[in-house]
Order: structure tokens, then sequence, then C-alpha cells
């Protein structure tokens, strides 16, 4: 709040802010996790969702790109130029857009010349960045930290002049930060590299248990330890692994083969692993159909699906982030703002198509009452007499 802010407020009689407050524990690492779940750890999580597991990269990956890519509307040349310059050699928009799907927050640097007007948005690594709260519990300042450096960064400048934006996610239970999808997905993405280590280790093994060597003896004696550690270590050199799968067997007397196949029940972990890959595509948002996952036909076809994705996860987390910067720089620019031109989407062109056919037919609508429910400007006064004949109603 600026000084004449607060001046108003002390002449209005205003009540300020109430305090905010916040637990000690890091809202990404619980260390009282349940018995036999590991604690959640963004670092590690990030590993094993973005690194290591296909369907969650392509997920983050998809809507990312998708926000990065969108058309935005006409703006001040300065902000344009900001909003769509690198951030580190990434593309803004979609660093921003990774940072709020994997941790739920995203912090943008603001940074500015010796006038103090705004030459570059930077965006902050968020694990690095933790709020440092004033008196009353609100955000002051924010501490960055890396390679055992902290520094703090005020939150305003000496001219009420924002220093970091800070979008989040909604998170019910924290004043500060906030909630993203990977938190919900962990699981997910554990049981689906699981399934997916299983799946390798049975291809290593032909697949299948491939059976067992069963030692018959007449007078009913059993193998000695030597025995059993030497057809042990024979069968795994010469014909376990993929490498020998096929090869002959050789079996001295009293040995036999007997061969064993998994049963229906041993084979669950596929359905297990196509219904952890949908629950991952479910917390990031994305319709099964456009990440490839079988069995699902939630949608029609591929088109509605692109249109399901737009409407609910990708313009939704653009407005989000677009509205945020746009408040942030509205010092510098305040008669400008950001948002996606819906009119150059090509997954909504059909939506628009059918808005533009309703509202051209809605004969009882002025021109400017339809160029304003299509969000299109006014038009210019035509130099005629003031009640023309396309102003009026039927």
């Amino acid at each position: 709040m600026s000084f004449i802010d607060t001046l108003v407020a002390a002449f209005k009689g205003g009540q300020g802010r109430v305090p905010l407050a916040r637990g000690t524990a890091s809202p990404w690492f619980f260390a009282d996790a349940a018995p036999h779940r590991a604690p959640y750890e963004y670092n590690a999580a990030v590993r094993r969702a973005y690194l290591d597991n296909p369907v969650a990269q392509r997920a983050v990956r998809l809507v990312a790109e998708g926000i990065g890519g969108a058309p935005l509307k006409p703006m001040d040349a300065r902000l344009q130029s900001l909003v769509h310059a690198t951030s580190a050699g990434q593309s803004l928009l979609e660093t921003l857009a990774s940072h709020l799907l994997l941790h739920g927050n995203a912090y943008v640097q603001v940074l500015k010349d010796a006038l103090g007007n705004p030459v570059e948005l930077f965006a902050l690594r968020p694990e690095r960045v933790s709020v440092v709260a004033g008196e009353d519990g609100w955000p002051s300042a924010y501490a960055y930290e890396v390679g055992g450096r902290r520094i703090a960064i005020p939150a305003l400048d000496e001219d009420a002049g924002v220093n970091i934006v800070h979008i989040r996610h909604f998170h019910p239970g924290d004043d500060h930060y906030g909630a993203g999808c990977l938190s919900a997905a962990d699981q997910a993405v554990a049981t689906h590299n699981a399934a997916s280590e299983w799946n390798r280790q049975l291809l290593e093994n032909a697949a299948r248990p491939s059976g067992a060597l069963v030692y018959e003896s007449a007078d009913g004696n059993a193998l000695s330890s030597d025995q059993f550690d030497r057809l042990k270590a024979e069968l795994a050199g010469a014909f376990a692994g993929a490498g020998n799968a096929g090869r002959p067997m050789l079996l001295e007397g009293g040995l036999s083969w007997q061969a064993m196949a998994m049963s229906p029940a041993d084979m669950d972990f596929a359905t297990l692993k196509a219904a952890a890959a949908r629950d991952i595509a479910l917390a990031f948002g994305v319709p099964p159909m456009l990440l490839g996952l079988p069995g699902d036909s939630t949608h029609a076809n591929y088109r509605e699906a692109n249109r399901a994705l737009w409407r609910l996860t990708l313009l939704p987390l653009a407005n989000k982030i677009l509205a945020a910067l746009s408040e942030g720089l509205a010092p510098w620019f305040a008669n400008s703002a950001i948002a996606v031109d819906l009119d150059r989407v090509p997954a909504l062109a059909e939506d628009r198509e059918r808005l533009w056919a309703q509202v051209s037919d809605a004969d009882f609508l002025t021109r400017s009452e339809k160029r304003a429910l299509l969000g299109l400007d006014a038009p210019a006064p035509a130099p005629t007499a003031a009640n023309s004949p396309e102003e009026t109603r039927p």
C-alpha cells in the first residue's frame, strides 16, 4: 500500500487487513506421511514425473506449450515485447504454466532500468523462493536461495512498484503458497512407474515365469547345497535374460522342466497401469484421448477432446497467468490488458462461428450491442444524423 493510500485509509477510519499465518513445515514435504507411503518432496516428485514418466511429461507439455503458443490480443508494444520475450532462453508463459502445474506457484521478477521502468520479466524457480511474511503475516519480501546464497527481494520498490509477481493455485490449508497438480498425481505417477518397471522385468525374463526345474531322485534324497548353487548359477548365466530366449536346455538325470504361465490375476498390472495413466491425465486436466491412452471414449473424437482441453484447462490457466501479469504491470501499463484472442484459437473456431451467427441473427440488438457481445470495440460514430436507422431497434 502506497503512502497516499495509507493516508486515505487513515482519514476514512478503515480497518487494516486481517493477519495471515502459516505453519513452519514446508507444504511440499510431509514428514508425517502414511506408514507405507513415501513423503512427498518436490524435487524427487519432479524427477519421477517429468523426467521419468512419459504420461506426466506429455500432459504438462501439452498444457504449457498450448498456453505459451496461445494468440494474444493486441496490446502496448512495450508490454508485448516483455510478455513474448524469453526467460533464460525459454518462453515466459510456457515456463510459468509448467511451474503452476508442477509446483502450484509461479514467481515473476520484474527487472527495471535506472528510471524504474520494467525491461525484463524473469521466471524464478519456485522451489528456490520462499515468502518472507511481515508482522501481520502478509508477504513483505521474497527470499531466493541457490547455492548457499540467500537474496531478499522486497515485494514493492521505493515507488510502490511490484518487484515480484506471485501467481498461485488455491491451497485450502496455506495462506501463502498454492497446491500444484503434481502433488495430487504423485501416487498415480509412482504406480505407473512401478508398473512400467514390472513390465520391463517381465520382458527381461521372456515376458512370463518360464517354469521350474524339478529334481526327482529315485532314493528321495534332495540336492546338496553345492549342486543347488551350481544349477542356479547355470540357469542364471546360460538361460536367463532376453539374449538367451529360446536357447535349448540340456538336463542331467533326475532333472525335469515344468513349464509355467501367469494367471489372469498376475496380469492385472496392465489394467492398473492404464488406470494410473488416466489418473495422471485427470490431475493435469488433459483428456486421456489426447495422450493416446487406450480404452477411453469420453469424447466422441479428437476434435471434441481438443476443444475440452482449451475450454476446461488452457483458457482458465492462461487467464490466471495473464491477469496476474496485467495486475502486476498495471502501474506502467494501466490501459493495456493481456488476454487470449479467442477469435484466433483454431480449436475454438466452431464455437466462435456459432456465437457470431447467433448474435448476427439477433435483430432486437443494435450494432453497438452486437459488437459488445462479441468483445469488439464500439464502432466509430458516423458523420450522419444522430438517429441512424442502423442504431434503432425494430
